[in-house]
């Protein structure tokens, strides 16, 4: 890696070490944060590189800064929870089983509805274009970061496919939870349910233009993946998704 790229890589490594302490709670709404002076000493990079980093935070809202005050750790409310990194960084260490409820609750009142908006509105290109990542998924399985990508892929063109731009916005946040849901389903254990079938069962309904199988479908997908999920991460034990 070049020095350039290597100094492109500090800010987010930064940001990252310290996003994963807030979400976790280790750094608290209302601590200060060390001063640039300090941290990038303490860090041995630049003040540059350091002050990048903050404004990484304070762009996702997990940070604050005020004149003569300085930075500190914002209240959960005002962080931009549905941004990838801060789900990442949520789930970089063992999650809540209420954090992964929430998520599922999130892709359960969204995706089926963008199912069968997608079933209604979508194009031949974006039904060729979910066939071809899932028979990639389908190839690759979901063992192997080929077929983790089909899958967010999927999801993505799902939703775009809805023809709706709130729900297209939406796109990287679903992605960053089915990519999720995936690791700690198999986290611990290899996967043992092929969830591919449950895929192609929507795929075919947004393909024939069914608006309600494409519904069913995707719930009962998202359904399924939250059993699998809360299976592996909750100490093997399975939770209710409680959704109509």
């Amino acid at each position: 890696m070049n020095r350039s790229k290597q100094a492109q890589r500090i800010p987010a490594q930064i940001a990252g070490d310290l996003g994963a302490n807030i979400v976790s709670g280790r750094l608290k709404a209302g601590t200060m944060l060390d001063g640039e002076v300090e941290a990038s000493g303490q860090r041995q990079v630049s003040r540059s590189a350091y002050r990048e980093a903050v404004r990484i935070l304070r762009a996702k809202g997990l940070v604050e800064s005020r004149t003569k005050i300085g930075t500190m750790v914002s209240e959960i409310e005002k962080w931009h929870l549905l941004d990838p990194d801060v789900l990442r960084w949520m789930c970089s260490r063992d999650p809540s089983p209420q954090l992964l409820i929430s998520l599922f609750e999130l892709r359960i009142m969204v995706e089926p509805e963008a199912a069968a908006f997608a079933a209604q509105r979508r194009s031949q290109a974006q039904l060729y274009a979910m066939e071809d990542a899932l028979t990639e998924m389908e190839r690759e399985t979901l063992q192997t970061e080929k077929g983790r990508a089909a899958d967010r892929l999927f999801h993505s063109i799902l939703l775009a496919a809805s023809q709706n731009a709130f729900l297209a916005t939406l796109s990287s946040s679903v992605s960053a939870a089915v990519d999720l849901s995936t690791f700690f389903k198999q986290r611990t254990r290899r996967l043992t349910r092929d969830a591919v079938p449950d895929h192609w069962r929507v795929q075919r309904a947004i393909a024939a233009g069914d608006p309600k199988a494409a519904r069913k479908a995707m719930r009962q997908l998202v359904r399924s993946a939250f059993e699998d999920t809360t299976a592996a991460a909750v100490n093997g034990t399975s939770v209710n998704l409680s959704a109509p």
